[in-house]
């Protein structure tokens, strides 16, 4: 009872206090669903407030045996700590054990980029004669133009296009609303799907929806993924791409092109500069690698 209604409180702190939305306060109750299910497993009869460093060191070691990778541990970590951090400031208690724990160390990994020409690839391999074919050329032009996370496409508006001005409304996470500046490419691809959406049955509810499947209800996630996957395998591209090769690729060409890092903090919406700072090591990645291969001394 004592974890139910700390979680439950701290639930409603993630919604009404942090404005997070529905898809980040599951992860984060994911999280401290980890924690209970170690709890029940070990035999450990504590509430939140009872748990010390050890234990909760335990729980680390817990969640590396079941394979979980790095990253996904120290997600996981944050998750918790960031509970803690709740309780500490809801006076529920008066030490926060998760200080002095130690993450896992994650490497350095940068993510993947696609070029130019393998994105102009995919988009090669998309069948306009399909109902879905406009469509998938307007997703991937508009994911490439705008930076978009998948979440923000599927989430798009009618009614958020501003032709003459040249940017889209785009509602972020934590319900945060930035225009993007958007190409006359992925423009003019919006407009050719338009056509094709307003022969759909829209389902009620979904007249703004941009981005709708045949049945006229905003696409999933999942969905999104799919398309991409099978148009990357299509156009014979090795990498691991996804939505969001497609935001790397469109910071990273910018970065390279010179853009001003805050303009591409913007463009992202990025809380942190700090975390548009990764197409900076991107960048000198790429020249590194075409030193190593291209100049003479490096033979």
């Amino acid at each position: 009872m004592e974890w139910r209604a700390h979680i439950k409180e701290y639930e409603g702190f993630l919604k009404l206090e942090k404005g997070l939305s529905s898809n980040s306060i599951e992860a984060y109750l994911s999280d401290i669903g980890k924690l209970e299910q170690f709890l029940e497993h070990s035999q450990i009869e504590a509430g939140p407030e009872e748990l010390d460093r050890k234990q909760l060191g335990q729980f680390l070691a817990w969640i590396s045996e079941m394979g979980l990778s790095a990253r996904s541990q120290a997600r996981i970590l944050s998750g918790i700590r960031t509970f803690y951090r709740y309780l500490l400031l809801e006076d529920l208690i008066e030490k926060d054990p998760t200080a002095l724990l130690e993450g896992p160390r994650l490497g350095s990994k940068l993510p993947e980029v696609l070029t130019v020409e393998e994105i102009d690839r995919m988009l090669e391999k998309i069948d306009l004669s399909k109902p879905q074919g406009r469509r998938n050329k307007a997703m991937l032009e508009t994911l490439y133009s705008c930076g978009l996370r998948v979440t923000e496409l599927v989430g798009l508006q009618i009614s958020g296009i501003f032709r003459a001005e040249g940017f889209i409304r785009v509602i972020g996470k934590g319900d945060k609303e930035r225009l993007v500046p958007f190409s006359p490419r992925a423009i003019k691809e919006i407009d050719l799907y338009l056509s094709d959406r307003n022969t759909l049955p829209v389902q009620p509810g979904n007249e703004d929806v941009l981005f709708l499947n045949r049945r006229g209800k905003m696409l999933t996630r999942n969905m999104v993924f799919t398309i991409i996957k099978e148009l990357a395998k299509a156009a014979g591209i090795q990498k691991t791409v996804s939505p969001h090769t497609f935001r790397h690729s469109f910071a990273t060409h910018l970065v390279e092109g010179g853009a001003d890092l805050r303009a591409v903090q913007e463009m992202l919406g990025h809380e942190s500069i700090t975390t548009t700072e990764i197409y900076t090591h991107l960048d000198k990645a790429y020249l590194r690698e075409a030193i190593i291969s291209f100049h003479p001394r490096s033979k």
